[in-house]
């Protein structure tokens, strides 16, 4: 472990989103020092505002790398232009999250690269916890989870096992310059995934395919933001084609343990009561 690691604050951009906090958890567990990269923090993080960023990187000496965009077009320049900064100004080590399988991800990746960093990327697939935090809770909630996914399966990843990842990588020199692709421990298509939830609730939660066009249309209407509505329509009409339809290991390999089961995080989160149905006025 380098000593910076334990001298210097490590930058987690992101660090109040669902992968992001659960790093900054961990990392302040084990007493290290931490630096929230995010607009509410100090000093203040956005990708929008390049003013921003040498600040965040003052007295860093690493960073887990997380854009909100990293599949949309542009976003490997930006994170390529953040990754030499970071470099410059003595950030040796980035820890970045990548996607699996997604075009503008693998450029990005390289953009990075060159910056000259220690670098570890992580690809990740879906989370799981896209169906309890942000994204599809409310429709879990309403039971009747409409989405464009098709019957494509995925190998669903917990977000925790994706922090666990992130922090052995910024905290270990025995990850610098490795590429883990994460995965759950099955396929599941997004029906599947559904069931499980309706199962570990105990009441009927339907599955729904519908358009992408009709998903846009409705995610619009519901005030969801523009770029995450072409995000996700990047997402379900592009990527999700059969290309990440199988299990990888890098859980496995950077852990030394078997990745979380998606059944297990369904059983964790309805316990909590977080899916329990809304009150949904008569028609």
């Amino acid at each position: 472990m380098n000593d910076n690691t334990h001298h210097e604050p490590i930058l987690v951009l992101n660090g109040t989103g669902k992968i992001g906090r659960r790093v900054v958890e961990r990392l302040t567990a084990r007493g290290l020092p931490v630096r929230i990269g995010s607009r509410s923090g100090e000093p203040r993080f956005d990708w929008d505002d390049r003013s921003t960023w040498e600040p965040a990187l003052d007295g860093v000496g690493s960073a887990y790398v997380s854009h909100y965009w990293d599949a949309i077009p542009g976003a490997a320049e930006i994170l390529g232009l953040f990754a030499q900064l970071a470099v410059e100004n003595g950030v040796s080590r980035l820890v970045l999250l990548s996607g699996r399988g997604e075009e503008e991800s693998d450029r990005a990746e390289r953009t990075v690269r060159d910056s000259g960093a220690e670098l570890t990327v992580l690809r990740s697939t879906w989370f799981a916890q896209n169906f309890s935090e942000e994204h599809w809770r409310e429709q879990v909630q309403s039971n009747e989870v409409a989405l464009p996914a098709g019957d494509t399966p995925e190998p669903f990843v917990d977000a925790g096992d994706v922090a666990d990842v992130a922090v052995a990588a910024l905290t270990d020199d025995r990850h610098v310059g490795g590429v883990y692709e994460l995965t759950g421990p099955r396929l599941l298509t997004f029906a599947d995934a559904v069931l499980e939830i309706s199962r570990a609730v105990g009441r009927e939660i339907r599955y729904v395919p519908v358009s992408i066009e009709d998903f846009a249309a409705a995610a619009a209407k519901q005030g969801v933001p523009s770029q995450v509505v072409e995000l996700l329509g990047v997402l379900f009409g592009e990527v999700l084609d059969g290309r990440n339809a199988h299990l990888a290991d890098g859980v496995q390999r950077a852990l030394g343990r078997e990745p979380r089961d998606f059944s297990d995080y369904a059983r964790d989160v309805a316990a909590t009561g977080i899916w329990a149905p809304n009150d949904i006025p008569a028609t």
